[in-house]
């Protein structure tokens, strides 16, 4: 390991360090939330629905995290 570089390890469990932990909680919120299912087919279609509704712009907001510096 060169000199000039510092291993930092993230605590064991630390999920709000991801993004796609944050992304499952916004989708479980606002699409999947509840509801009654008919069963798995059900759940896998809603699932797809709710996925097909995020948009570019969606996605960066709800995974953004404000840990990691912004490029300029």
């Amino acid at each position: 390991m060169p000199d000039n570089i510092v291993i930092l390890r993230p605590p064991p469990y630390s999920p709000e360090l991801n993004p796609v932990e944050t992304l499952w909680g916004y989708m479980r919120s606002h699409y999947l939330s509840n509801r009654a299912y008919d069963g798995h087919d059900h759940l896998v279609q809603a699932a797809g629905d709710a996925y097909r509704a995020l948009t570019p712009d969606m996605l960066k907001s709800v995974c953004r995290g404000d840990y990691a510096g912004r490029a300029s």
